[in-house]
């Protein structure tokens, strides 16, 4: 929260009761603070103000100069009123009393109000927050600049209990699926720990595949009291105090979130459904090396289908494959897709390629689109398959692991060309565009790399026992 008027706040140093704080496990300084900050004290216009707008209040006081404003304001630490530019008429200021001076801020309304990022849907609201902000960071600027110098995040001996009670949860049945395991939870006291604590219990699971996954942050406003998951300070503020990761539940400071490792262990309740969910999301929350979709439906495929004519060019019913789809993302691994339900195998076929379609991000990512474009340009075939090796490596450990083990299903389906028409061209044509897709939608550069798509994945095919 920025404000307009020449002089500025200069943020003080941490006070002495600060510094000899001696925090519990949930630091509650900034909390103190958060409560000790003034109230807003709303100062209403004595007169009827004409052409108010209609989504202002009675401390909209008119055009008035900012030096009016310093005298209705004076001495009422927390009073604020509105009004409207002198210089610049239809443009309004929220002048606000704090730290014995006038601060002027430009405010606009757009459906709620605002003065930077965060939206309120009343000025009270967003005069509340701004006086907390205002105090905490004048009063604990020093404090705040050190908050991640010592975070709990890695060490968090104090939820031991809550941990073991988590591991033995997880660790019940070897034989019982994940997805089961953790639904289960609800209603009992785990539901309430923590998302840190939930994380070191799944990292001491011997089953746990340790796929690298940044965490999705979100802007996050909390209900009541909230404390980051990081560094163990209070999350200060009316509205969207922090982040929360949508995959895994951390609820971390916007500035903490940077520190954050890539160490997201998403949570199944937060996975609504198996298609169109980000790959290495999906396999972290599953607990398995690849989504379960493709183990299924290439087991499906080798165990009958193979020699099918067309497999994977010809088409099952759309409609027979969006049952497929609707029994994943119902039932996860135990969605029965034998051939007593699905006879066809081209649906199961349709459903796989589907399931690579509806990625948000593709097998093949958007980072390393272009780079595997520039490879299959290259002339020379030994340069090619080193270019194309080295581009594997970029990719996410889960889409390597996917794309490995999908090139040797297709390399077994080409081994039954003479039955099924398919050989390692046929099949680039097909997957191609299923596997990658350029960053930008351009209709235009997708035409123009569709020779180079199939080739890449024609190469994988015929190249998979040494590019793997």
């Amino acid at each position: 929260m920025a404000a307009s008027s020449n002089s500025s706040l200069s943020g003080s140093s941490v006070s002495s009761d600060a510094e000899e704080y001696q925090p519990p496990i949930w630091k509650s300084y900034l909390y103190q603070l958060q409560q000790e900050a003034p109230r807003p004290k709303r100062i209403i216009c004595p007169r009827e103000v004409e052409n108010r707008p209609k989504y202002y209040g009675r401390e909209f006081h008119g055009i008035i100069s900012r030096e009016q404003a310093d005298e209705i304001l004076a001495g009422v630490e927390g009073a604020y009123i509105l009004r409207e530019s002198q210089r610049q008429p239809g443009c309004y200021t929220l002048a606000l009393r704090f730290g014995n001076q006038t601060l002027n801020y430009r405010l606009f309304y757009d459906g709620k109000h605002f003065v930077g990022e965060k939206r309120f849907e009343s000025i009270h609201d967003l005069v509340t927050d701004g006086l907390i902000t205002l105090y905490i960071e004048t009063k604990a600027s020093e404090y705040i600049s050190k908050m991640t110098t010592n975070p709990i995040y890695e060490h968090i001996g104090y939820a031991t209990l809550l941990r073991e009670k988590v591991s033995r949860r997880l660790s019940r049945t070897k034989n019982e699926s994940r997805k089961a395991s953790v639904t289960s939870e609800e209603n009992t006291p785990v539901e309430k720990i923590t998302s840190l604590v939930r994380r070191a219990a799944l990292t001491q699971n011997d089953n746990h595949f340790n796929y690298e996954k940044a965490h999705n942050f979100k802007v996050h406003t909390f209900r009541g009291p909230h404390w980051c998951e990081y560094c163990a300070n209070f999350m200060w503020g009316l509205i969207a105090q922090g982040v929360r990761c949508s995959d895994c539940g951390l609820n971390v400071h916007k500035q903490c979130s940077k520190y954050v490792p890539n160490d997201c262990q998403p949570d199944l309740k937060r996975i609504k459904r198996v298609y169109c969910c980000d790959l290495t999301t999906l396999v972290k929350a599953h607990n398995t090396q690849r989504p379960m979709v493709v183990d299924s439906c290439i087991r499906e495929i080798e165990a009958r289908g193979l020699k099918s004519e067309g497999l994977y060019r010809v088409s099952g019913f759309t409609e027979h494959i969006e049952d497929v789809k609707m029994a994943f993302d119902r039932d996860g691994d135990k969605a029965d897709i034998s051939a007593s339900i699905y006879p066809d195998i081209n649906i199961i076929a349709g459903a796989l390629k589907l399931y690579f379609r509806d990625l948000p991000i593709p097998v093949i990512t958007y980072d390393t689109y272009s780079k595997f474009i520039e490879a299959a340009k290259i002339s020379n075939p030994d340069e090619r398959l080193e270019a194309i090796h080295e581009v594997l490596m970029l990719l996410p450990a889960a889409h390597y692991e996917t794309l490995r083990y999908l090139m040797i299903h297709l390399k077994k389906v080409t081994l039954h060309e003479k039955e099924n028409f398919m050989n390692a061209e046929n099949l680039g044509i097909v997957f191609g565009p299923t596997l990658m897709r350029p960053p930008e939608d351009s209709t235009l550069t997708t035409l123009n790399d569709m020779r180079y798509q199939k080739l890449i994945v024609q190469i994988l095919i015929e190249n998979e026992d040494v590019l793997f």
